[in-house]
């Protein structure tokens, strides 16, 4: 039980990564653009690859109708998201230190776990919203009113990953370092719960 819970210990450990690197980035190219735009979404904000990137891609959306990029306050997630980062990190690591002195069992590695894959997706979901609003919420006094083929205003929305044309940009929407952290983080945490159910069936 002593290996899984060094595992439960390490592998919250992992997300706190999310401070210091992004969660995701939206890459645009276009011909115009020879070095594509670029947008990291932290956990607590939103920051350009370049210098001038977010001021390039708030140009390009007045254009269009749409909405300039959140700052922090506009944002209630930017504010609250770190909170429970910072919780779920130490609920992980006391849980683990618990386990190694055998106070709770695998079941509690699990369970955070499934709770914080829960918030996780609840996240994703959060975040797709936040695009599907940013893409189509456009002002109707916009300098540029495009349409589909079949007549229907022309919307904006970033794929939540992979990549898609609109007009002549390039988006792609990929997971970025902190994301990759928290994912390893998690499989340690799957790690330490199999491990310990393991012991348990031996014993």
């Amino acid at each position: 039980m002593k290996k899984a819970s060094i595992l439960m210990i390490v592998g919250p450990l992992f997300l706190l990564g999310l401070y210091i690197f992004p969660l995701w980035n939206i890459m645009l190219g276009a011909p115009q653009y020879p070095d594509p735009l670029g947008l990291n979404i932290h956990i607590n904000g939103l920051q350009g690859m370049n210098e001038f990137d977010i001021q390039n891609i708030d140009g390009l959306n007045h254009y269009i109708g749409m909405q300039t990029l959140p700052k922090v306050e506009d944002m209630w997630e930017f504010g609250t998201f770190p909170t429970i980062i910072g919780i779920m990190v130490a609920l992980g690591v006391l849980i683990g230190i618990l386990g190694y002195f055998n106070k709770v069992g695998y079941k509690w590695f699990l369970g955070w776990f499934i709770l914080m894959s829960i918030l996780g997706l609840l996240g994703m979901y959060d975040f797709n919203a936040w695009m599907i609003d940013y893409g189509t919420n456009l002002d109707p006094n916009a300098i540029m009113k495009l349409t589909n083929p079949d007549g229907t205003p022309m919307t904006y929305k970033p794929p939540l990953l992979g990549h898609v044309k609109m007009l002549n940009f390039d988006v792609t929407s990929m997971p970025s370092i902190g994301a990759w952290l928290m994912f390893v983080g998690m499989m340690l945490t799957l790690a330490a719960s199999y491990l310990g159910w393991k012991n348990t069936k031996k014993q």
